[in-house]
């Protein structure tokens, strides 16, 4: 008789409190909130409940006050909460202090998004990249892991287990992270390679915030088949194709990570390779959800990490893209008279896509020189 397979039963998906902290009350806090409990859903979490906390300055033991603590512990237990995730980032006391009081798991919004990006990686470089991220955060986190072992008393007798496998943890992550470098040197050295073979070439790269629509238009241009998903950080991977025109004109276009507001600091170092090819890049298109009401701070959001990569950025030109989705077609005009070198397009229906392609093709032809202005072009 045939033995019975075992049937894996599917992970459970953990329930989540969202906590947010805010001087005063705002759409820009809610569209931060918005923002986390899409971050949430990306990771694999299930937004359950969420607390906001409006005060004038961070609990520095807790990150909010000890009546919000109250409330968040009945909360959390309310909805039966496997973790609190917090959308600033905490100190590890913080952490510490929260999970004493909670009894569940806390997490911090870099975590959160180191987490997301562990899940969505897929090559070799940008799991290293990932990593490195990881360990770097975790580094300086690593102490209040041992505080049950560590003995409370000073002078003969302190150093106990506790202080002996911290030192210890702190060696091999100290090691990982030299050899991950390590690692990533010699992938970057196999990328300058390439780079200098492309430097001959026109390169353009799309940029913008996650989301924004960038691998669905990098498709429609390249007619490439790059992962497209309605999520957050879909794709991690920098991915250049080749535009050719009917005349032979050529533009090497680039696909880059997506950006978002509060990206971890060790998250951008690591990935300071990858986004090489969009600040080494003869033009910048800045990829933009057009019908987004928050277009704007995620516009800033963006020039931002760019200008902490580069300082200054190469040209860039705007691209609004979704147009279908706009409820008014007077928006569309109100963006061209603001920015007349810009481009209203929707990737998803094709609109304004031709316009766009000679646009590069001209500048291909003219390193910058020869395009033709974007102005009245798209949906």
């Amino acid at each position: 008789m045939r033995a019975l397979q075992e049937v894996q039963p599917p992970p459970r998906i953990e329930r989540a409190v969202l906590v947010g902290h805010a001087a005063r009350e705002g759409r820009a806090f809610e569209r931060s909130m918005e923002e986390l409990s899409r971050l949430a859903d990306t990771a694999g979490a299930r937004p359950a409940a969420t607390l906001r906390q409006r005060r004038g300055s961070v609990n520095a033991a807790h990150y909010i006050g000890r009546g919000k603590m109250d409330e968040l512990r009945d909360v959390a237990g309310g909805v039966n909460a496997d973790v609190a995730i917090f959308n600033d980032d905490l100190s590890p006391s913080q952490v510490r202090n929260l999970e004493k009081a909670l009894g569940i798991k806390v997490v911090d919004r870099s975590e959160l998004i180191l987490d997301i990006f562990a899940r969505r990686a897929r090559t070799r470089e940008s799991r290293l990249q990932v990593e490195l991220a990881q360990l770097q955060y975790t580094l300086p986190r690593l102490t209040g892991m041992w505080k049950h072992l560590e003995r409370q008393a000073g002078g003969i007798g302190t150093r106990g287990p506790g202080e002996t496998q911290l030192e210890s943890d702190r060696r091999r992550v100290r090691e990982r992270i030299a050899g991950l470098k390590r690692q990533l040197e010699a992938v970057d050295r196999e990328r300058e390679t390439q780079r200098r073979r492309r430097r001959r070439e026109f390169r353009a790269a799309l940029v913008g915030y996650t989301n924004a629509g960038k691998s669905t238009l990098f498709n429609a241009l390249t007619r490439a088949d790059v992962l497209v998903e309605d999520r957050l950080f879909a794709t991690l991977d920098a991915t250049t194709r080749r535009m050719v025109s009917p005349d032979r004109r050529q533009v090497l276009l680039t696909d880059t990570v997506g950006f978002i507001r509060k990206l971890p600091h060790h998250l951008i170092a690591s990935f300071r390779s990858t986004l090489s090819e969009a600040t080494e890049a003869d033009l910048l298109l800045h990829v933009v959800d057009a019908s987004d009401p928050d277009s704007e701070r995620q516009i800033a959001a963006v020039e931002g990490v760019l200008e902490d990569l580069s300082g200054t950025p190469p040209r860039t030109v705007m691209i609004y893209n979704k147009s279908d989705r706009l409820a008014d077609a007077a928006i569309a005009t109100a963006l061209r008279a603001n920015d007349p070198s810009c481009f209203v397009v929707s990737a998803r229906r094709g609109a304004g896509l031709d316009a766009l392609r000679e646009f590069l093709w001209g500048a291909s032809a003219g390193r910058g020189g020869a395009a033709t202005n974007g102005a009245g072009n798209g949906a």
